[in-house]
């Protein structure tokens, strides 16, 4: 009994131990996930403030890129923070790190005052060919200068608050990168934030078409033009026309739909006229129709209404333009040959024509890649509420594309992401007899002139 006795004390006590071991854990379960919550918040908040001061202290020296994605990352992990922070709800406040806010804390007194671009000015001031120019900018300082000397004028009077350089600076950072308003408004000490940056834009942007407007040179710069493409074997050729696409979220314009630019491009890769805002679901030759190319040339007659080139057999072509399939065939609009039927074949004439016509059309696509690769917001899917300003930018852009090629500066890559190229319908009905035999002439001669080689 005695035995029995003290072996029922020992599990009585071995009972307690073990139910007292169990308390003290159910008590150290929430005690541990306040303090992993603590920790981690914490440790993301440092992290995040970190990466803060890094972007502060070496934003002249990361690429526009870099530094965009930098902030934007910023920007998520503030807002998912704060989120985190609202869904644990923890019973005693956290003692924790200063969180930047979503849109990134503004600058201390003594940096507004000496914002990115005043530093940016700063470190570049010794040389005119500081490569960072190009980086930040696509434009060298040099052309920079050149285009701000023709703006300044307009800029000083429309926006009397912000330096010319600074407005015209900042808005070539943002078609460059295609940087948010707000991004820019830090850049460039707008006190009023993202719309300061928004109005300095636009303004920009009026005063470029109204000084820039005459580097759309067709008809003033014609005799240049067609001894580029007599080069390429196009005698009295004034150009190719052909179609760019940008697209719009939403369906504002129907569903995959885009807003087309009908333009006009030099065998350099110019636009010597451009026509834009046509909603995708149009039909090319009513673009033609509506559009001052037209007019010029069938009803005002100023336009392709030079001296016709005498061909090596005897006969001669008027001055004509290129133009893709989907535009009728006209006695200055020559488009490809097309076969009636999947089962005809073309002869020899009409394949060297066709080989010819789509090199030239090439044109086309590669002024509208590196238009694209240099002015990246253009690349952009545009919202809904901003569509009725976007054929503005986009003529702003091939403006600055013509000027920029005036002043020699090296052309950027065009293997960009664009929209796939959706084929416009051919038109139907009876074909032009004028225009058949010009391009018939034409074709003979291209022909000659692939044999002799």
């Amino acid at each position: 009994m005695a035995a029995g006795g003290s072996g029922g004390g020992g599990a009585r006590k071995s009972t307690t131990k073990i139910a007292t071991a169990t308390t003290k854990r159910k008590t150290q379960k929430p005690q541990n996930k306040n303090l992993n919550q603590q920790n981690l918040l914490a440790l993301i908040s440092t992290a995040t403030s970190a990466t803060h001061s890094f972007l502060s202290h070496h934003d002249l020296l990361l690429l526009p890129s870099q530094s965009l994605t930098l902030e934007s990352l910023l920007s998520s992990s503030s807002l998912s923070l704060s989120s985190l922070l609202s869904l644990l709800q923890p019973s005693k406040p956290l003692s924790l790190p200063s969180l930047p806010s979503s849109s990134l804390p503004p600058p201390p007194p003594q940096q507004q005052q000496q914002c990115w671009f005043h530093r940016f000015l700063s470190a570049t001031s010794s040389t005119d060919y500081d490569p960072r120019w190009s980086h930040f900018f696509h434009i060298s300082k040099p052309s920079f200068s050149l285009l701000l000397s023709l703006l300044s004028p307009l800029l000083s009077t429309s926006l009397p608050s912000i330096s010319p350089s600074y407005a015209l600076a900042a808005t070539l950072y943002r078609m460059a990168h295609a940087a948010p308003y707000k991004a820019v408004a830090r850049r460039f000490g707008f006190s009023s934030g993202s719309a300061e940056a928004c109005r300095a834009f636009y303004t920009v942007c009026k005063a470029v078409n109204e000084k820039l407007g005459d580097l759309f040179v067709f008809k003033a710069d014609i005799d240049r033009i067609i001894v580029g493409f007599g080069w390429i074997s196009l005698p009295n050729c004034c150009g190719v026309l052909g179609f760019g696409r940008f697209g719009v979220e939403g369906e504002v314009l129907g569903k995959n739909e885009s807003v087309l630019v009908q333009a006009l491009v030099d065998s350099e890769g110019r636009f010597l006229d451009v026509s834009a805002g046509w909603p995708s679901t149009m039909k090319a030759d009513t673009i033609l129709q509506q559009s001052k190319l037209y007019l010029g040339v069938e009803e005002s007659r100023e336009l392709l209404n030079g001296p016709r080139y005498e061909l090596s057999d005897g006969n001669s072509v008027p001055q004509y333009i290129l133009g893709e399939s989907c535009y009728p065939l006209l006695p200055w609009l020559l488009t490809p040959y097309i076969r009636a039927n999947e089962e005809d074949s073309f002869g020899s004439l009409e394949r060297e024509f066709n080989s010819v016509h789509s090199r030239a059309m090439g044109l086309v696509g590669t002024a509208f890649g590196r238009l694209r690769a240099r002015w990246q917001l253009l690349g952009k899917q545009w919202k809904e509420e901003c569509i009725e300003f976007m054929p503005f930018v986009i003529v702003t852009g091939c403006l600055l594309h013509n000027f920029l090629i005036n002043c020699s500066e090296p052309m950027p890559d065009e293997n960009v992401r664009c929209l796939r190229e959706r084929k416009l319908p051919v038109p139907e009905g009876e074909l032009d007899e004028s225009a058949q035999g010009i391009r018939d002439v034409l074709a003979s001669h291209l022909s000659r002139v692939s044999l002799r080689r």
